[in-house]
């Protein structure tokens, strides 16, 4: 290990995305976290996901304000304290001499940081860039894409807008055709769903723009299904994970696409703006950076990481997020957020003149929930819950989705579900 090294573990106290002895994580929770995981050895998730002592611990670990119920967590989830303090600890060791600590230090752990994504990922280390959120991920790929004229491209109406945007700003500047297919959600058909993108594919279709799962309702796409599909006649695809990654327990490779973009601040709980690329290896030299970079048509995955000047107390901070993530463990943790989910809106779902716009099947839907009140517009209804119960949630208005999403996390208590089935309870009442 280099004295330089050295120095900056001793200074920082951290060395980002390891289970090292010095890390944060082993500093704050790794006694608890462990003794909770001790006594519920063999213990199916499934079981562990109603364990309110179990999961008071973890809640315990968030910093979240008591006076809001937030259930917004589909926008962007709060961090946990392990997480805020290290962005705190690599925030003022920047600021002790930024242009030195910044590029000549902190700039070596993105190396392990992209090994411990590439790890949870289950991809390789080389396929692996690190960047601020999906937008920026995937518009490296909507962008880097060799596509001429005439090509077409198909994605949904229920597609994120700022992909949506992306495509139609290609479509304009260069004649890419880009096409959308429509869906009614909630669907519990996987083939129906596959069908209605393959009856939409020509001789000049060339790529399948997937969202894992839909932002506005939380409907899981089957996209093991339609990568596959698509394969078979030699179309590439992209996947949005925004609200799959840290949330869903999978590896990247399993879903059977070619590129890959997530947001890390949201289900993973890391510091807001920070993301993640993956592009399939032999994918990456094809592929052109959204960002300048002097070998534009390399094989090497950090062409998409010239980004210029960008906070390094962040990106470094995502390596305690993943620790954090790891000590739940994956399968836990969706378990508990579809618990959660499914808690509220089964409840809710049995009030007269209230309507769930999201399945409560496990394979088809997780922690987004769409809700609807009869009478009221969803702007109204955000409106009341915030106003009278100061529960946060979001109004969605969008193609024929019109409903106020609500999402909780981890950190969420079952008491502040049951204040929620209480609101909707008295809002459907009065209606």
């Amino acid at each position: 290990m280099s004295d330089t090294r050295r120095f900056f573990l001793q200074k920082a106290g951290l060395l980002a995305g390891t289970f090292s002895a010095g890390n944060l994580f082993n500093e704050l929770h790794a006694a608890e976290f462990s003794t909770i995981r001790r006594d519920r050895t063999g213990v199916p998730a499934a079981k562990i996901a109603a364990d309110e002592d179990y999961w008071s611990v973890i809640q315990q670990a968030y910093t979240v304000n008591p006076s809001i119920i937030n259930l917004n967590n589909g926008g962007v989830s709060p961090a946990p304290r392990v997480v805020q303090e290290a962005l705190d600890r690599y925030n003022k060791l920047a600021n002790e001499g930024p242009s030195y600590y910044m590029w000549r230090v902190m700039d070596m752990g993105r190396e392990p940081l992209r090994e411990k994504l590439a790890e949870l990922g289950g991809a390789l280390p080389e396929e692996i860039a690190i960047n601020r959120n999906s937008t920026e991920a995937l518009n490296t790929v909507i962008y880097g894409l060799r596509l001429q004229k005439g090509d077409e491209v198909i994605g949904t109406r229920q597609d994120y807008p700022n992909m949506i945007n992306a495509w139609n700003q290609r479509a304009s500047r260069e004649g890419i055709v880009y096409k959308q297919v429509n869906f009614d959600f909630p669907i519990e058909d996987d083939e129906a769903i596959v069908r209605a993108y393959e009856n939409a594919i020509t001789s000049k279709t060339k790529l399948l723009h997937i969202t894992h799962v839909i932002n506005w309702v939380g409907q899981i796409m089957p996209v093991k299904k339609i990568t596959a599909m698509a394969a078979r006649r030699g179309i590439e695809t992209l996947v949005d994970g925004a609200h799959s990654f840290g949330l869903l327990n999978f590896k990247i490779p399993q879903l059977g696409c070619d590129y890959f973009g997530a947001s890390l601040h949201k289900f993973l709980s890391a510091p807001v703006g920070s993301g993640m690329l993956w592009i399939k290896k032999q994918k990456i030299a094809n592929t052109w950076p959204l960002v300048c970079n002097d070998k534009p048509e390399s094989d090497d995955i950090r062409k998409f990481e010239t980004l210029g000047t960008r906070s390094f107390p962040i990106e470094q901070a995502i390596g305690e997020a993943v620790n954090f993530h790891n000590a739940i463990g994956p399968e836990r943790k969706q378990e508990r957020i579809h618990y959660l989910k499914n808690y509220w809106a089964s409840a809710v779902s049995k009030i007269p003149g209230v309507k769930l716009h999201t399945s409560l099947n496990p394979l088809y839907s997780c922690a987004i929930c769409g809700v609807s009140v009869d009478g009221l517009t969803a702007q109204e209804l955000d409106s009341q819950l915030f106003a009278k119960y100061k529960i946060h949630t979001v109004s969605i208005n969008w193609e024929n989705i019109h409903c106020v999403r609500i999402t909780p996390h981890v950190y969420t208590k079952i008491k502040d579900l049951d204040k929620l089935i209480m609101a909707i309870t008295q809002i459907a009442a009065k209606k």
